[in-house]
């Protein structure tokens, strides 16, 4: 009895062990799953790009010439008109103030001294008409001979030909004759060279680069400044051509710098390129930044979560439990008396992380994320928390992310 007993025992342990294997069996693995619940759904576009100015101008000189003096430096803000640098300009001093020197010889000697000529040109004409005119006279009553007549007439052309002289002398002299125009045209190229050895600021910007110091030989064309235009702070943001149906110009922006990764500010959309760039399969966004934080730079670092979509009240299922997507259609398998169901969903938002599901399940419906599963194998499930999107994980991926806030 004693030894029916002892073989009895492990008999009975073995089959309890087997008993229990086959249960298991039965019941499958433990997988991992999600309870699909309802609640708020944001979708996003996350992006990665730089803080940019609507334009930026370059500053060079039409002149070669030697820097004498630099008035700015970089960060400092300047407004049209203002001084940048000077060049040496003695030799374009000097050839203005030889222009300058000969129109003032023009108005004060060379104009009155024609005026002069003219007059007396007049005068001696009067005269030498009178004297040939009393010759004829007397040459008709025989009183001066033919020679004396023939001397008068002469000497009235003569009279006639330096009027015409002292005419034309005078048109070219007079105010607003050739000579005129032609001395104050020569003073203002010599002005317009003497202005080019100063280089000012056309627009009001910041200072962002400077190629130039005190004392360098700068030639025409060479870059000495580049400017920052006045304006509103854009973010430009390259996104992958995917995202377009998603976006729209007015949608809102939250932005964050690498530099201050604690510090959000908000932006907008308000301009996407007309354009795709066919080397990298992007485009263009333009963010403005209404008020831009006073420690934000150029070419800083962004990333930026644009709001695309969102729902108060939706049914989200986590992206990783979904199969075949195609469009807005997919598959899960919904654990169903313990087995893996497959079903058919219709999707609403999508995002990188979870989606909306506008039919196919039900509220409280559990379905498996583990991708080994096949439809109608027993399992067992895990149940794990719904994740979440950040933006630095997102951003990377220049997808569209959506998550349950």
């Amino acid at each position: 009895m004693a030894r029916r007993i002892f073989w009895l025992v492990p008999a009975v342990f073995v089959l309890a062990l087997a008993v229990f294997w086959l249960a298991q069996w039965w019941r499958g693995p433990v997988v991992a799953a999600y309870r699909v619940e309802r609640g708020p759904l944001v979708q996003d576009v996350v992006a990665t790009g730089r803080i940019v100015t609507p334009s930026r101008v370059n500053v060079a000189s039409e002149i070669t010439g030697v820097v004498i003096k630099r008035l700015v430096d970089r960060g400092d803000s300047v407004r049209p008109g203002q001084v940048l640098l000077e060049l040496r300009g003695d030799q374009a001093q000097a050839e203005r103030a030889q222009a300058r020197a000969a129109l003032q010889q023009l108005v004060a000697q060379t104009r009155p001294q024609a005026q002069a000529a003219l007059r007396s040109a007049e005068s001696a004409l009067k005269l030498a008409r009178s004297e040939a005119a009393r010759a004829r006279a007397q040459a008709v009553q025989g009183a001066v001979s033919q020679q004396a007549l023939e001397q008068a007439e002469q000497a009235q052309a003569a009279a006639e030909q330096q009027l015409r002289s002292a005419q034309a002398a005078w048109v070219a002299v007079r105010p607003g004759g050739a000579a005129e125009a032609q001395l104050r045209a020569a003073l203002a190229a010599t002005e317009a060279v003497q202005a080019r050895s100063v280089i000012r600021a056309e627009v009001a910007g910041q200072v962002l680069t400077r190629n130039v110091e005190a004392g360098d030989t700068i030639n025409p064309g060479q870059v000495l400044f580049t400017l920052a235009r006045a304006g509103a702070t854009e973010v430009s943001l390259p996104v992958d051509e995917q995202n377009l149906e998603h976006l729209a110009l007015g949608q809102d922006a939250t932005c964050l710098t690498d530099a201050y990764p604690n510090r959000a500010f908000a932006a907008r959309l308000t301009f996407i390129a007309p354009a795709v760039d066919t080397a990298s399969g992007t485009i263009e966004l333009r963010l403005t930044v209404a008020r831009p934080p006073a420690w934000l730079r150029q070419d800083m670092t962004t990333s930026c979560d644009i709001v695309t979509g969102r729902r108060r009240d939706a049914l989200v299922v986590p992206n990783d439990a979904l199969r075949a997507v195609a469009g807005d259609r997919a598959q899960v398998l919904a654990w169903r008396a313990g087995k893996a169901v497959e079903q058919a969903v219709r999707l609403g938002l999508r995002g990188l992380v979870a989606s909306e599901v506008v039919s196919g399940l039900r509220p409280g419906e559990v379905v498996i994320a583990d991708r080994a599963v096949s439809p109608g194998q027993r399992v067992r499930t895990r149940l794990q928390g719904l994740p979440a999107a950040g933006a630095s994980e997102a951003a990377a991926s220049n997808e569209v992310a959506g998550a349950p806030r």
